[in-house]
């Protein structure tokens, strides 16, 4: 059995938007393991859990901008969809997809 890839930014090139159910958000405290405090763009704080797929491959820091999944029993918790490269934040905030103070 072997080591996991860990990818690199450089490997993360196309860009995932928001479809419907879903929020943009930063990333404003690491609580455990898989754990995140996300500050979504409508507003509410989230702990939000990082998926299985994403754990070991995509490394999640304080300010990130990520993707997420409300869950929807629980509209205080979600799911991390995705986190986004700077250059994407860029692109979003240009595109008014982002408020541009967030």
């Amino acid at each position: 059995m072997g080591k996991r890839k860990v990818l690199s930014e450089a490997n993360l090139k196309e860009l995932v938007l928001p479809e419907q159910g879903e929020l943009l958000g930063r990333v404003t405290k690491i609580s455990s393991g898989d754990h995140v405090m996300v500050k979504c763009v409508d507003g509410k704080m989230r702990l939000c859990r990082i998926r299985g797929k994403m754990k070991r491959r995509v490394w999640i820091r304080e300010g990130d901008i990520v993707l997420i999944a409300p869950w929807d029993f629980d509209d205080d918790r979600g799911d991390v969809m995705w986190r986004y490269i700077k250059a994407h934040e860029e692109w979003l905030t240009a595109n008014g997809r982002l408020p541009p103070n967030f």
